[in-house]
């Protein structure tokens, strides 16, 4: 546990304080990936899962964790999950740029986003594109990509 900050160890106690089902601050393995996630991380769901220990459906549902038990599983998620870079996230955008202009329609993004891979729900793709579309509904590309990769922190 080298890998954790003083200041993560407070963050994933104010975390874990949200998050808790029970008197005795536990949270479910189904809370897992919403809980790295409001720590700045960005695991797939296969991911959790190997983190883990790939539980089943049923444990996933059912099991909890506490606070001390949690920490090993923040650990390995921090030296496991790989995140996308900048380059990665314009290369697979740039797919959807049929012109090749540097342009994509936001609907289509919408789409993709809402139907590949880990579906997100429509407040999250609002979310994630309000005020990034044109007049005409385009998206530029690197401008997208580089607001996507951002240090939100940086914004509080």
């Amino acid at each position: 546990m080298a890998n954790i900050t003083e200041e993560q160890m407070e963050d994933i106690k104010e975390a874990f304080e949200i998050f808790t089902k029970t008197p005795d601050m536990e949270v479910g393995y189904d809370q897992v990936g919403d809980i790295l996630r409001a720590l700045k991380m960005n695991p797939a769901e296969e991911d959790i899962v190997k983190i883990l220990g790939n539980p089943s459906k049923e444990d996933m549902a059912v099991k909890l964790l506490k606070l001390e038990e949690f920490i090993p599983v923040f650990d390995k998620a921090l030296t496991d999950v790989v995140s996308g870079t900048y380059d990665d996230l314009l290369e697979g955008v740039r797919i959807f740029d049929k012109e090749g202009n540097g342009t994509v329609m936001g609907a289509e993004l919408r789409h993709v986003l809402r139907t590949l891979g880990e579906k997100m729900t429509m407040n999250e793709i609002g979310a994630v594109m309000d005020g990034k579309e044109d007049m005409n509904g385009l998206i530029n590309i690197e401008c997208f990509c580089r607001y996507l990769v951002e240090d939100k922190s940086e914004e509080k």
